[in-house]
């Protein structure tokens, strides 16, 4: 498009949302139209966890982050070495033994 090629945008970021919000998990659902991605907390020997986050995304925005995140995985990879990805089962428990009264 032209006009578009020499834009800035300045975004702005506040002292809290500069904090973060820590998620250890991200659920991941869409229809038709939108992508919708929750990002949860899940505290070892807690069987309930909560949605700390959601972005709703475009399908188009939804593509363009998981371009961005590949990128930038592959940058991380390049400086720090590979990520261990191996799909495994979310322990409940964090591996920390049963309490008992």
């Amino acid at each position: 498009m032209k006009g578009q090629e020499n834009q800035e945008i300045n975004i702005e970021l506040s002292e809290e949302m500069a904090e973060g919000i820590y998620s250890n998990l991200a659920v991941i659902t869409h229809s038709n139209t939108e992508f919708i991605v929750d990002f949860v907390r899940i505290m070892p020997g807690v069987s309930k966890a909560k949605v700390k986050s959601r972005i709703i995304l475009t399908p188009e925005h939804a593509k363009r982050l998981l371009n961005a995140l590949k990128d930038n995985v592959n940058r991380y990879e390049a400086q720090n070495g590979k990520i261990d990805s191996r799909e495994v089962a979310i322990p409940m428990n964090f591996g920390s033994p049963k309490g008992e009264a």
